[in-house]
């Protein structure tokens, strides 16, 4: 099971004179409508993808640092270590209806043991209900059970539902494929999903015949737009996004896949998306200024991808929002193998957050995202 560390839950950002909305810590501003599944035809593409699209890499896992890694400085910490105990990570509905990674706490136990209870955790009115923060909620149906889950040596989870898993809305079911899809791959050893129900595996979803003739794996994507083009024609990246809690004391991270025409580099597509901001998303926030131009993308040697970005509001590098770098991070984690990341602004070698961080030096993903109050 993966022990992770967390994200700042709201940092300083919230006090730069930039332009901010009026719902929450808001940088640069939010965009507004539906995210809602997409076309059939692509849809059903999505599904029969296998190891393409958006990668399964497990943002939220650790980057293992060997001896020269560390004698030279290299960064996992992007905010304070995680209080004692047992933490997974599972994808919960906010708000406005996106699916979100939060970081709980949950019973110490073995990994099968942890495994269910971070499903358990996905079940609407469950016996972790009140351990959810406040406005996020589980979306598999109420009085759904885990009754078995197993991994083979194909990094395949195998899960068993009770008949309760089929009584949700159907408008809800890609909704809970992803929740559940994302939640189990971000676990260490789990590449791909496959569901039960009361002893008979699916082979498509009861209500809207969601194919699942082959292992669900993040090629599904997550919060994706209503409209796009057709992916024979594109590719899917996923990016990170901001948004704030209801009553916009806390801010936190959403994962949105966008289309993007093939053929392009990955990681430039990716970060372009996420410069481009949120499109139909709701509640989603600007992380970037509209002024922010990508310079370049590489990827060293030594496994180390530099972002190199021009923004004029931020020309020596310094009290640069912790909100805009740690979401850079989060992306080129996503779509790379979970590669660390250095940060160039304006040239600048030193480009620090307002979390006080020096994303100017390799610093990985965090390892908790989206630790958020009760």
């Amino acid at each position: 099971m993966k022990h992770m560390k967390p994200i700042r839950g709201l940092s300083a950002a919230c006090l730069l004179a930039v332009p901010l909305t009026l719902s929450g810590c808001g940088l640069f501003g939010s965009e507004s409508a539906s995210v809602d599944p997409p076309p059939s035809e692509v849809e059903a593409q999505m599904l029969q993808v296998s190891g393409e699209g958006t990668p399964d890499t497990g943002v939220l896992g650790p980057v293992a640092l060997d001896e020269a890694d560390l004698a030279a400085g290299v960064s996992t910490d992007t905010a304070p270590a995680a209080a004692a105990g047992e933490r997974t990570t599972v994808f919960l509905e906010d708000g406005n209806g996106l699916l979100a990674p939060v970081s709980l706490s949950l019973p110490e136990g073995d990994n099968t043991a942890m495994l269910k209870d971070s499903l358990a955790a996905l079940v609407s009115k469950g016996q972790y209900a009140s351990a959810l923060p406040e406005g996020f909620k589980g979306v598999l149906p109420a009085g759904t059970e885990v009754k078995n889950i197993t991994v083979d040596k194909d990094k395949l989870a195998v899960v068993e539902f009770n008949s309760k898993f089929n009584d949700y809305e159907p408008a809800d079911e890609r909704k809970i494929l992803e929740a559940i899809t994302w939640t189990l791959t971000g676990q260490d050893g789990i590449q791909g999903v496959q569901l039960w129900v009361d002893g008979k595996k699916l082979t498509e979803m009861p209500l809207q015949d969601t194919p699942l003739d082959r292992p669900l794996t993040r090629a599904l994507g997550i919060n994706l737009p209503k409209h796009g083009p057709l992916l024979m024609n594109s590719s899917a990246v996923t990016v990170y996004f901001s948004a704030a809690t209801s009553d916009g004391t806390h801010q936190y991270y959403v994962p949105v896949t966008r289309f993007v025409p093939a053929g392009q580099d990955t990681l430039k597509a990716a970060l372009n998306e996420l410069i481009a901001g949120p499109e139909s998303e709701k509640g989603l926030e600007m992380v970037m200024t509209q002024e922010t131009v990508l310079d370049s993308v590489e990827a060293g040697q030594n496994g180390v991808v530099t972002v190199s970005l021009n923004d004029d509001m931020f020309t020596d590098g310094k009290g640069v929002p912790a909100e805009m770098l740690e979401s850079v991070v989060l992306t080129v984690a996503q779509n790379s193998d979970d590669a660390l990341v250095q940060i160039r602004m304006n040239g600048q070698k030193t480009v620090t957050g307002t979390n006080n961080v020096d994303y100017g030096q390799p610093v990985s993903a965090p390892e908790y995202v989206n630790v958020l109050p009760l």
